[in-house]
């Protein structure tokens, strides 16, 4: 009967392992390219606005966390850098600067979608037409799978 609990305690804890490693490592290998250097440089010297990245977020942690460049012109937002790799992350932009998921979930309906990061070594993203860049502060990396906040930088 031991014997009988110690391998089921091994084999769900070795289930178990097996899919938070597949979580994680799931993203990175589905992940598309990220566009070329030269591309992300144009258009982030285009940019009206740059803010830096950092990991010492309230809210960035050992597995959420984005460092690099965020540049913001009224069609893109242009990320140089690198994001901690995790499964379905969008970009938002809101009127006030947030570092912690639990100061974004009461903004993040009033937040405005910008769009999916598929790249974690910079992306390029589309800034979808209505959206006016000059009415927020701040751009959001967030993970809506898991709502966990991965970074965050306030470009005016």
């Amino acid at each position: 009967m031991k014997r009988l609990i110690v391998l089921a305690v091994t084999h769900l804890g070795a289930i178990a392992l097996g899919f938070a490693l597949g979580i994680y490592f799931l993203p990175i290998l589905t992940a598309q390219p990220s566009p070329d250097d030269a591309t992300l440089l144009a258009e982030a010297q285009i940019a009206e606005f740059s803010v830096e990245l950092t990991r010492d977020l309230r809210g960035s942690d050992t597995l959420h966390w984005g460092e690099g460049t965020i540049s913001v012109t009224p069609e893109k937002i242009v990320h140089q850098g690198e994001l901690a790799p995790g499964p379905d992350y969008k970009v938002y932009l809101t009127r006030d600067f947030v570092e912690h998921e639990d100061e974004f979930e009461p903004i993040k309906a009033d937040a405005v979608q910008i769009g999916d990061v598929k790249s974690f070594d910079g992306f390029l993203i589309d800034v979808p037409a209505g959206v006016d860049v000059n009415e927020y502060t701040t751009v959001v990396v967030w993970c809506e799978t898991f709502g966990e906040f991965i970074t965050a930088g306030k470009y005016r």
